[in-house]
């Protein structure tokens, strides 16, 4: 394997935990001990995908020795509800079970083995009910979450109307588990006066605080939530580690010692929501040269049991299905549908992949149809400087062009084009595919009001900082980039500086560590309370130096100096002392809301993103179509993050992301029987990506020169956008599964493309 990191053009810190995590010493949730006093939870979960429950026989449970709680939703002193955004989601069941994995049930044991033992002993009697476990099924049957929504432009019918050539399909796509190393975790430590301190796996802090003290009937000051940091998150822990804490509160409020609880890998597949499937049914318009004329979209998200946060994910999804394509008549409508499956939730790129994957697949059948090369055809539609999208936004600094240009020469890409079709004709049994494919991901929570963000700077007598800020670390290196942000804001080394866990009662109100924009939002939010404790600090400078208010100062090498003339300085450790001689105050909150966002939900029409990050890829793939086994032999990125703020991270972050999405794309299927059970619960049965997914050539190159000056250190978010490079993978192997049929015919595909989807689709090919 070979991978090139290009463009890595400063020394950039490594992660913050690295040598912590190198050398075992990272302390996750799981590792927290407190004493002989620690109780262990366990939660009995549903058995049934839809029931009537008739009774709860527990007497055995609690007479098993060490068991100390076994609570059901009677027991809850506060409202039986963790829904995130509507009331929707019971914390325990009560009267009926609506998922297979909901939560019944909680035990609190001395010993695991007690909590288990006990768990085995609950006798849940249930009335089974019909059950909805297909997408098919709710729509056939109306069951739904949300009405319809719909985002226009242009003049969609008469588009259709006029059009030489128009195309209709339908595409599925499927879930995906958020497989964090770390499963859902959670300690809660009951103090004095019915305050609860909890140690939790999330990435949502303040809705944690909110979601504990709702069901334990108390103030939210009488919470605080703690993240050191997680084992992964990628959306997973947003809201349903949620659950987690509030159970786990529960029994220490029961009990009144600290609880543990820490899920069980299978019971974690089980019981939490997924990546949305989706299906997709379209019609397009275009003429012969491949301009995309119209595009016609109904979006079908199963959202199972409840609501989560499936709303915005469709929004998402239909803010996407445009991509990197200007499409003058547009019309994208979608629904979350109710089926008897675990709530869907958040995960990377949310709702964003399965918009992209529709007009991606329609780019794909218009070249194929017009036998000509796709990734001119994509070249043909893309976006440019000053068009609207379909939701009325204007573009600025459109990057597709300039990432083009650059792939198409770091890839080579038309000898790469050649050197496949050469090796198809000459092989009968391999085969091989190329496909690129661009990124155009909006930056911003869509939900205007949570794109905020708050921290709490201290500086010490001696000269050292603490920063504390309201995002979360789940390994994407985000105290690493506020480490940066205040190393060069206060021009300090970084062994100066500590970042401290989020905690609620330091920085409270916060949004989710989420939709890439930890680093915009907190960096901004850091810097903010930086500015203030520096203008502070500079009276005493120009006093010390004897300088005119209007002189300009700089922090550097531990320094506080006259810009230009290095020799004009004073120690900044010397300020701080004399700041607080002086009775300075030393310590200052910062605070940030990204400017000029809003959507009309009513018109279709907004500016919902701040700005957008782009990306492109192209990617080759070898096919055996007598197994479907697959390989990718070749990868070339090329990504836009601005001006990067640390460039090792944001290299991690793209390879990462590609990986992942290359699982969702290929090997990464779920599925359920018709009673609601998921039949790909564990690491046997879930195939998530290897080491054989990594590309044989993995060339990721990171695009200097092309600022983003609406950020901080004009950087760009990077978190989600590379997992939708994973298409042009997706898509390579449809390249390989036409070439079984000379590209005469259009193969069926759907996502993901697994070994044995694969070999039917071939054979369909060889049918034809």
């Amino acid at each position: 394997m070979s991978q090139i990191m290009k463009n890595n053009i400063s020394t950039p810190l490594p992660h913050h935990s690295a040598l912590q995590h190198v050398t075992g010493k990272s302390v996750f949730v799981n590792d927290m001990d407190f004493g002989g006093r620690l109780l262990y939870g366990r939660v009995v979960y549903s058995r049934e995908a839809h029931a009537t429950i008739r009774s709860i026989e527990m007497e055995q449970a609690k007479a098993v020795d060490g068991v100390m709680a076994v609570l059901t939703a009677a027991c809850i002193p506060g409202l039986n509800q963790m829904g995130p955004v509507v009331p929707d989601e019971p914390c325990l069941a009560a009267d009926e079970v609506v998922f297979y994995g909901q939560a019944v049930v909680l035990i609190a044991g001395r010993t695991e083995a007690a909590a288990r033992k006990a768990a085995d002993l609950v006798v849940i009697n249930y009335e089974p009910r019909e059950a909805i476990t297909t997408l098919e099924t709710a729509i056939a049957k109306n069951s739904f979450l949300t009405s319809p929504s719909k985002i226009v432009t242009g003049d969609v019918e008469k588009a259709f109307e006029e059009a030489t050539h128009v195309l209709k399909g339908t595409l599925h796509t499927g879930a995906q588990e958020h497989w964090y190393l770390e499963t859902q975790s959670c300690i809660c430590v009951p103090e004095e006066v019915g305050q609860m301190m909890v140690y939790s796996s999330t990435q949502h802090p303040t809705e944690t605080q909110t979601i504990v003290a709702q069901v334990l009937a108390v103030p939210a000051n009488a919470v605080t939530v703690e993240v050191k940091r997680m084992g992964g998150a990628f959306g997973g822990k947003e809201t349903q580690a949620n659950h987690v804490a509030a159970w786990t509160a529960l029994l220490a409020y029961a009990t009144s010692h600290p609880v543990k609880m820490h899920l069980f890998r299978d019971d974690d597949q089980m019981m939490t929501g997924k990546r949305h499937r989706f299906l997709s049914e379209y019609r397009a318009a275009y003429n012969a040269d491949g301009d995309l004329l119209a595009l016609d979209v109904a979006l079908h998200a199963d959202g199972g049991a409840a609501l989560d946060l499936s709303a915005a994910i469709l929004e998402r999804a239909m803010f996407h299905i445009d991509n990197a394509y200007y499409v003058p008549n547009l019309r994208v409508t979608g629904q979350v549908w109710k089926t008897n499956l675990p709530p869907n939730t958040a995960f990377r790129g949310f709702g964003g992949p399965q918009g992209m994957a529709v007009v991606e697949t329609v780019i794909d059948r218009i070249a194929r149809i017009l036998h000509k090369d796709a990734t001119d055809i994509r070249k043909r539609n893309f976006y440019k400087e000053g068009d609207h999208t379909h939701y009325g936004q204007q573009l600025s600094e459109v990057r597709l062009e300039k990432l083009f240009e650059r792939l198409m020469v770091s890839s080579d890409y038309r000898a790469l084009r050649r050197e496949t079709d050469v090796f198809n004709k000459e092989n009968e049994f391999i085969k091989k595919g190329v496909a690129l494919t661009p990124v155009k991901f909006g930056i911003s929570f869509t939900t205007s009001f949570l794109n905020q963000a708050g921290a709490l700077v201290h500086i010490y007598r001696d000269g050292s900082v603490q920063i504390n800020h309201g995002g979360t670390e789940m390994g994407q290196g985000l105290h690493t980039k506020m480490l940066e942000v205040a190393c060069k804001s206060l021009g300090l080394p970084p062994h100066r500086l500590i970042i401290t866990a989020t905690n609620t009662s330091k920085v409270p109100n916060t949004s989710a560590t989420a939709a890439s924009s930890g680093s915009d939002l907190n960096g901004m939010a850091v810097k903010n309370a930086i500015d203030k404790l520096i203008s502070r600090l500079a009276p005493i400078v120009r006093t010390t130096l004897a300088l005119d208010k209007d002189v300009e100062l700089v922090l550097y090498d531990g320094k506080v100096a006259v810009k230009d003339h290095p020799d004009k300085c004073v120690d900044f450790d010397e300020v701080v002392s004399r700041a607080y001689l002086e009775q300075v105050s030393l310590s200052a909150t910062g605070y940030y809301r990204t400017p000029g966002l809003f959507f009309d939900k009513t018109a279709g029409k907004g500016t919902p993103f701040l700005y957008f990050a782009y990306g492109m890829a192209v990617s080759q793939v070898q096919l055996d179509t007598l197994t479907g086994d697959h390989k990718i032999l070749k990868t070339y990125i090329v990504h836009d993050v601005g001006d990067s703020i640390n460039t090792a991270i944001d290299l991690g972050q793209i390879e990462g992301g590609f990986v992942q999405g290359v699982g969702w794309c290929t090997t990464e299927e779920i599925k359920w029987n018709d009673k609601g059970f998921l039949l790909t619960h564990s690491p046997d049965t879930y195939k998530i990506p290897g080491v054989r997914s990594i590309p044989d050539v993995f060339e990721v190159e990171i695009v200097r020169d092309i600022p983003n000056a609406v950020t901080i250190q004009n950087s760009k978010a990077v978190g989600e956008p590379p997992l939708m490079l994973a298409l042009s993978v997706w898509l390579a192997l449809k390249d390989a599964i036409s070439a079984v049929g000379n590209h005469r015919h259009e193969p069926s595909f759907d996502l993901p493309a697994t070994n044995d989807s694969m070999l039917k689709w071939i054979e369909e090919m060889r049918m034809l």
